[in-house]
């Protein structure tokens, strides 16, 4: 499984701009986020708030509250069957990652022992949407992070961890997959030029992981 290097957090310079860096969503009206396939996801903090690690010389170095973003991204396939998870990298405000929905049903598997760790509201899912997913990293992170800032002192978050919404494209053959994966992987080394980067001076056109 391919996945990207990670790192320490920077608190942002400029303040935030909702009109100039707001990312559309893209969910498709009627399709079935429940069926097979891989999807590329793009989770922002709120205010893009910078509390995951920082880039130094191209590279990643998280802190302790990355340390945890990423073991749980790499504990969901663990905890919920029929997702995997394949390319990822957590940035300083943001993460990147493949997600691929293998169409497995659920079989009450919950996280951590906790069955009310990550579960949306209502009767359970037979089978995890994409949606599903994102909400359950969400909770998860989200509680970790929480208790982190009561137990040990982790800086605070204002109203929510995460921007309520997230970007999304369905990867539809190898040839996108293999291009979303580099993007990923390359991702730290561009962090001057990211659009979610606050302090970027020249931020790159949006979906450059699509040439």
């Amino acid at each position: 499984m391919n996945r990207a290097d990670m790192g320490r957090a920077t608190t942002g310079g400029r303040p935030y701009n909702h009109a100039t860096h707001r990312r559309r969503s893209i969910r498709l009206k009627d399709y079935d986020y429940s069926q097979a396939g891989a999807y590329f996801v793009t989770i922002c903090m709120q205010d893009r708030v910078c509390l995951f690690g920082e880039v130094v010389e191209g590279k990643m170095r998280l802190n302790e509250a990355g340390r945890m973003v990423h073991a749980v991204c790499e504990e969901l396939p663990v905890f919920y069957p029929g997702v995997d998870i394949d390319a990822f990298a957590v940035m300083p405000n943001h993460i990147h990652g493949v997600i691929v929905l293998t169409g497995a049903d659920m079989v009450g598997a919950t996280p951590c022992g906790r069955p009310d760790a990550g579960q949306a509201q209502g009767p359970a899912p037979t089978r995890l949407s994409l949606p599903d997913v994102v909400h359950r990293f969400k909770t998860l992170t989200t509680k970790r992070y929480a208790d982190a800032v009561r137990d040990h002192g982790w800086p605070p978050f204002a109203r929510r961890l995460w921007q309520h919404n997230y970007y999304e494209h369905i990867i539809r053959n190898e040839a996108s997959l293999n291009r979303i994966r580099q993007y990923i992987v390359d991702n730290p080394a561009r962090w001057a030029f990211d659009r979610d980067n606050p302090d970027a001076v020249t931020p790159e056109l949006e979906d450059r992981w699509r040439t």
